[in-house]
């Protein structure tokens, strides 16, 4: 009804009132963004969203109004490959709401201003066009999050694709569940400390206007130590989704590209309250080079674009890597919080074994002191050997988990990573 409505108003402005009916769209959608929409604005989204239910919409009231037919530039419009209705550019919206008015046409370009709530919340993007092009030539772009949330008033995350190169992350564990050093438990609680008091550390204790916006961290150590668990949980208590940024689909040899599809993840996740999880991160934030030819000089140019990128952040960033000697140093001194990630020492293998056994499974405990004592693995790799011994238990038929079963999973996981195994007396 809301969509017939906008029809009507159009069809009314635009024919003197011969056609349809003059409606006020004040405040249509301030319920669930949870704030005032003046008539404009409204009418700005219900635009936009329009073609996402009712494809054709822009073309039948251009139609009822030019019966005749013929060219119509000035309501803008793009045509794409993948779609055959028209979708609404900003030079739509200058004609729906100014006509041929300029002073009043220059106005609404403030809508797609970096300052107006479209861009900050990320509701409502103007397409970045070609510099030769009309600004407001570029197509109104409406994240699936955004068309999701006016449609049905709840927030769908997205998914992984080449627009968005980003996995969501998350746990059925908890931090029980996690076994770390003591030092690691300390310093993660530093970052829930920030995430927890950053609004009044910033507006009360008046430190906003000398802090960086955002936070970032670098979580190091062997693979299978917690790192990635850690920033899952650390999403399930604060309520933010975590996406790991997945960097074969961001690295490119291209010079440029790399920068860009950053920016488009970068853009897609400002004000929306996420950690952005870089697993890996060495491909992206590793040492510069010396500069001995072009190729060096844009890369360290991308490297200089990530630094100024992430302190302007306003999120959450966690960047992952197996060593920290492997991290530019410019990186280094923009970090929160540094946090090792150590190999498990024997009382934590321990744990380890002992919580990721289940119940209904049985084993001596000298026998898991002793797997646990004379063999280094990493909770990953203690959960890898528990399935084993698991399944194995299932064919079977059998609860009594003995020496040699562990052994067997131990051999396993040595074997995969290309390390001699010896077994202790």
């Amino acid at each position: 009804m809301t969509f017939q409505n906008l029809k009507n108003h159009i069809l009314h402005q635009f024919s003197n009132g011969k056609q349809g009916k003059e409606f006020d769209f004040s405040n249509t959608f301030s319920e669930v963004l949870n704030r005032k929409t003046t008539h404009e604005e409204a009418i700005v989204l219900l635009t936009v969203l329009a073609p996402h239910i009712q494809p054709g919409f822009l073309e039948e009231i251009i139609q009822n109004l030019n019966p005749e037919g013929g060219e119509f530039p000035l309501w803008g419009g793009l045509i794409r490959d993948n779609y055959g209705g028209m979708l609404p550019t900003g030079e739509t919206i200058q004609y729906i709401l100014a006509r041929e008015n300029v002073n009043k046409r220059a106005l609404i370009q403030n809508y797609f201003n970096e300052d107006h709530w479209f861009f900050s919340t990320q509701t409502l993007l103007l397409e970045t066009v070609r510099e030769e092009l009309p600004k407001m030539s570029g197509q109104l772009i409406m994240p699936t999050e955004t068309v999701s949330l006016l449609l049905f008033g709840e927030v769908n995350l997205p998914v992984f694709s080449a627009q968005f190169p980003a996995e969501l992350v998350s746990t059925k564990m908890e931090w029980e569940d996690l076994v770390l050093a003591k030092n690691t438990f300390e310093q993660i609680h530093q970052i829930k400390l920030w995430l927890k008091h950053e609004k009044k550390l910033r507006e009360d204790f008046g430190l906003d206007k000398r802090i960086s916006p955002g936070y970032r961290a670098l979580f190091y150590g062997t693979s299978g130590t917690g790192k990635t668990l850690t920033a899952s949980l650390l999403g399930k208590e604060y309520n933010m989704p975590v996406y790991r940024i997945d960097l074969s689909q961001i690295v490119s040899k291209y010079i440029g590209e790399t920068e860009k599809n950053l920016e488009n993840i970068f853009i897609r996740a400002e004000n929306k309250n996420w950690i952005l999880f870089f697993d890996e991160a060495d491909a992206l934030f590793g040492k510069r080079t010396a500069t001995k030819d072009s190729h060096d000089r844009y890369a360290n140019q991308g490297i200089s674009y990530l630094l100024q990128r992430i302190e302007n952040y306003n999120g959450v960033i966690i960047l992952a890597s197996n060593f920290k000697e492997n991290i530019d140093a410019a990186f280094i001194r923009r970090l929160n919080q540094i946090i090792e990630f150590p190999k498990p020492e024997f009382e934590d293998r321990k744990a380890l074994w002992q919580n990721i056994l289940p119940k209904q499974l049985k084993a001596k405990k000298e026998i898991l002191e002793k797997i646990a004592r004379d063999y280094e693995l990493t909770g990953a790799q203690i959960v890898s050997a528990v399935s084993f011994v698991c399944l194995h238990c299932l064919e079977n038929k059998t609860k009594k988990v003995e020496f040699d079963d562990f052994l067997e999973a131990v051999k396993r996981e040595f074997k995969k990573e290309e390390r001699m195994f010896n077994q202790l007396p």
